[in-house]
């Protein structure tokens, strides 16, 4: 009979061997995907998301609008919260955007400054300056006009309200002015900032002739509830930053007071019509998730008749 004679391992392989990796399996497997996912959906909401500004374009009928002004175009852009290092970025975007819609009126409904959560809140007004400077970029036809959001009037109104004229941006602080154009005209509002409760409606519309159309601006949308019961056609607002984080299924995680209504898009009130813009900035925390910023044109169109 042939012998069969064992030969041992040799260490090399059996150290090539204990070098190869080993794979992870089962529920520690389904956790590194978990966690990869996460970074990734992280790195996006804070990185990517916040920065890329979206136009939305939006029609809207209303039963005053001169039919001589048919399509008149507004981009309404709100919610800046100008910083150095996050909000300066989807603010630049935005401008550039503007600039290719070539928009009749751009309206910029406030908070162009944050309030902090320290007690230095007037130091916090110096934003204004350089937002201000950023805004002046753009151009339309019948102007920039904007109104103070709470963030502005609970820092220091008076610095904000002159860093934005110093640039030609006009403030309407519970005032109305007539807008002309092609031998018609409309009303364009503006009401002080509702939370700080500083808003005066019945001044802001007291000289307005009954029967000629009003578009007004007010930082927070829940305030249409309001607004409805006067003769208003259209209102324009941000405050609610759409959510900023919306979660699938769940909706906004967190909604300020006075955004919990008419939280992002278009809205009827009775006779009135709201858009609420979800802002290009961001609040408290630099994320935004499910929600980008968004500059919006709107196009006005006349509904009598139809």
């Amino acid at each position: 009979m042939l012998g069969l004679r064992l030969r041992a391992p040799d260490s090399r392989s059996v150290k090539a061997r204990n070098r190869l990796p080993s794979f992870p399996t089962g529920l520690k497997f389904i956790q590194l995907v978990a966690a990869a996912g996460a970074a990734v959906l992280a790195a996006d909401a804070t990185l990517i998301a916040p920065n890329r500004p979206r136009i939305l374009r939006q029609e809207i009928a209303l039963w005053r609008w001169p039919a001589r002004l048919e399509g008149f175009t507004i981009a309404l852009l709100s919610d800046f919260h100008y910083d150095p290092y996050f909000s300066v970025h989807p603010i630049r975007s935005s401008i550039s955007l503007v600039k290719d819609l070539h928009p009749d009126l751009i309206a910029l409904t406030g908070d162009f400054v944050s309030d902090p959560f320290s007690r230095h809140k007037a130091k916090s007004a110096w934003a204004a300056e350089p937002c201000a400077q950023l805004l002046r970029q753009m151009q339309a036809p019948y102007g920039l006009w904007a109104v103070l959001g709470n963030h502005d009037a609970a820092t220091d109104p008076n610095r904000v309200i002159n860093s934005l004229r110093a640039e030609g941006i006009q403030v309407l602080v519970n005032r109305s002015v007539p807008i002309e154009g092609k031998g018609a005209r409309f009303w364009l509002a503006g009401v002080d900032d509702v939370l700080e409760r500083r808003a005066d409606l019945d001044a802001t519309l007291h000289n307005i002739p009954a029967d000629e159309p009003v578009i007004l601006l007010a930082h927070e949308p829940d305030y249409a509830d309001h607004v409805a019961h006067y003769s208003v056609d259209l209102q324009l607002s941000g405050h609610s930053h759409g959510g900023q984080v919306r979660v699938p299924f769940v909706g906004a995680l967190y909604l300020p007071g006075l955004a919990k209504k008419y939280v992002w898009g278009l809205y009827k009130i009775g006779p009135l019509t709201l858009y609420t813009n979800p802002g290009l900035g961001t609040a408290n925390i630099p994320v935004r998730l499910n929600c980008p910023p968004e500059v919006t044109l709107l196009t006005l169109r006349s509904s009598a008749g139809r």
